[in-house]
């Protein structure tokens, strides 16, 4: 039998359908999404959420024409189903395949790349602007979630389009409120007559009339607002958006197709700044994901059946669970300690924490800037706060980092989750910039260990220490090392010497170390020793055992899981050449200039020369001149 999804393959094909058609065809969307992701993993619960509204938003605009702009990127799934990506979708988030985000060279229909979030009201803006700027007449619409909303960088795109007045849509996607029927047919009902012709064009005449009155008109028709506001708060909580400039839409049940279509075929022919206020359930069609919409946002494969995730497998335990079991721990001992998170209590492992320490513990939301300068705030009386961040969203902190914490030289903790190559989420998601990003700022002590056990040492250290220090480790799981059952504070930039040998010096940082041992054993199986050191410090650099090394003259590699550019590589070089030592070869192992695309982890790895094969490779190489191994190893990885 024929499925209605079978005849969709682009927006247009969907306007070919009847308003009842479109209920089954969510329900199609559904499946094909549980399916897929059930074998692949990705963010499934937000995308399961917004399938009525991606239907019905597609179904009244003319996209790609009209501007339709995606925040975060988690919630677009029903859009590249309908936008000519069906057959490519089970490719989602696979090497070679297509994005798990908007990503403009994949589709003309993806206006806006996005990855990290709460940057679509500020870019839809933009080219709402350029539009009228243009004299253009399509219409530009920004779908934004709660939670983002709650970024600065949102309220500053609300506040100027407020300000310039132009034609230009939000589409507010609540997937937390609770909304009962009642309330919720009575609220639809409301916002479509509010956004009817009729109702609009009534009150725009009645403001004329009233103004013209002479002697009274300004007064009553202030009146008159002000009892149309009153009335408006009792039903509708939208009137911090329309002092914003906002024509406030809402709340609308999400899951309604035909109030949603009603509802944006009424705004359509209305002008200004709106923000259409939609009420949806994360996970909505797929039992697991509404129970758990938690562990539903992003996921590995899973029993499509019961929901639960396939085992990896994987020895040890992940460096978060590390991360927030010795913090905890830390904690119970240490009354300075606090621990702030920016909306990822869960992924940055402060699960534990939070339940045990709950008057120590803030989730300040998206906000990162926030978080910083909030954290900065509490340090300044004497306590110690954590600020557990993924590397890729620190990005959005930097003067806040500058500024806030190193120029006061406040001791400020931050825990880079999630640094360097992280896999299927791509380019947005690699933490591959901080080492380059945090080692100039004066002030900074940045670490990596590598391995779970030194991640314990080295949280112990930053909190002994009086200045603001950067920890930074990978996605998954350690080593498999022992844990100490006792806590040690390192020597502040001494490096660790673990291997000794002649040939060459091998420099590695983090989780780039046990591979380097295990090139040292491929080395000597051929008969080259190799001296392997683990850095630790990325700053301040043990400067003298990296002198002491050089003056023997022996080549030196240094490895790191960052861009080459201003990276611990870089960091070796300049040391080298401030103390005169240029004579020595060295060569560098880390990401070129160019960003890393979407694939697993040791496939990437093994890409960039960056496992015990590619390491090996390369220490030949720099003795010998020898690259056919590296380029042959490279090849293969990437099949």
């Amino acid at each position: 039998m024929e499925r209605l999804l079978d005849r969709i393959n682009t927006p247009q094909d969907l306007k070919k359908l009847n308003l009842k058609q479109l209920t089954p065809l969510a329900e199609e969307i559904r499946e094909l999404m549980v399916d897929t992701i059930s074998r692949t993993g990705g963010h499934l619960a937000a995308s399961l959420g917004v399938v009525e509204l991606t239907i019905a938003l597609h179904y009244v605009f003319d996209t790609p024409i009209d501007r339709l702009v995606w925040d975060v990127g988690h919630q677009t799934y029903a859009h590249k189903i309908l936008t000519g990506r069906k057959e490519s979708f089970p490719t989602i988030r696979q090497q070679g395949g297509i994005s798990g985000f908007p990503k403009r060279e994949e589709s003309p229909f993806d206006n806006f790349g996005t990855g990290h979030s709460s940057t679509s009201i500020s870019a839809a803006l933009g080219m709402a602007e350029t539009c009228a700027l243009s004299g253009e007449k399509h219409k530009v619409i920004a779908v934004i979630g709660d939670g983002s909303l709650m970024s600065g960088i949102a309220f500053e795109g609300l506040n100027q389009a407020g300000h310039l007045k132009r034609d230009f849509i939000v589409i507010l996607n609540d997937n937390e409120m609770s909304i009962s029927p009642n309330v919720g047919a009575l609220s639809s009902y409301l916002s479509r007559l509010i956004s009817g012709q009729t109702y609009n064009t009534f009150r725009e005449e009645a403001k004329t009339i009233l103004q013209r009155i002479p002697g009274i008109g300004k007064s009553m028709y202030r009146l008159a607002k002000y009892s149309e506001e009153f009335v408006k708060s009792i039903f509708v909580p939208g009137l911090i958006f329309e002092e914003l400039g906002f024509k406030y839409i809402g709340p609308i049940l999400g899951h309604r197709i035909d109030h949603l279509v009603d509802t944006f075929r009424n705004i359509k022919k209305l002008h200004g700044p709106l923000l259409v206020h939609v009420i949806t359930k994360k996970g909505k069609g797929y039992k697991p994901a509404e129970t758990d919409p938690v562990l539903f946002h992003g996921l590995g494969p899973f029993q499509k059946e019961t929901g639960q995730p396939l085992s990896s497998n994987t020895a040890g335990i992940s460096y978060t669970t590390v991360f927030g079991d010795t913090l905890t721990k830390l904690a119970r001992e240490d009354s300075r300690i606090i621990a702030l998170t920016a909306g990822m209590t869960g992924g940055t492992g402060l699960d534990q924490f939070a339940r045990e320490f709950p008057d120590r513990f803030y989730d300040v939301g998206i906000a990162e800037q926030h978080a910083i300068t909030f954290a900065a705030g509490m340090s300044i009386d004497g306590y110690r706060p954590v600020v557990a961040i993924y590397s890729t969203f620190l990005q959005r902190a930097y003067d806040q980092i500058v500024h806030d914490v190193c120029l006061q030289n406040l001791p400020v903790i931050f825990m880079l989750d999630r640094a360097g190559i992280v896999g299927e989420d791509g380019p947005t998601h690699h933490g591959l910039f901080d080492i380059s990003y945090l080692r100039h700022i004066p002030n900074m002590v940045l670490m990596a260990p590598k391995d779970e056990n030194e991640l314990q040492h080295m949280l112990y250290t930053a909190v002994q220490l009086k200045s603001p220090v950067a920890i930074r480790y990978p996605r998954g799981n350690g080593a498999n090392v022992a844990l100490d059952d006792s806590f040690r504070q390192l020597p502040l930039g001494k490096a660790e010497l673990l291997r000794e040998g002649p040939a060459a010096t091998i420099w590695a940082l983090g989780n780039t170390v046990h591979p380097a041992l295990r090139a040292a054993e491929l080395l000597a199986e051929e008969g080259i020793s190799c001296r392997v050191i683990n850095a630790r410090f990325v700053k301040p650099l043990d400067e003298e055992l990296l002198c002491s090394l050089a003056e023997k003259g022996a080549p030196l590699i240094t490895v790191e899981e960052n861009v080459l550019h201003g990276g611990f590589g870089s960091a070796v070089l300049e040391t080298l050449q401030r103390h005169n030592l240029t004579q020595v070869k060295v060569s560098c192992l880390g990401i070129p200039d160019e960003f890393v695309e979407q694939g697993p982890q040791p496939v990437l790895r093994a890409h960039y020369g960056l496992d015990a094969e590619g390491i090996r490779a390369a220490v030949k190489k720099l003795l010998y001149g020898e690259d056919s191994h590296l380029g042959q190893h490279k090849k293969t990885a990437l099949g």
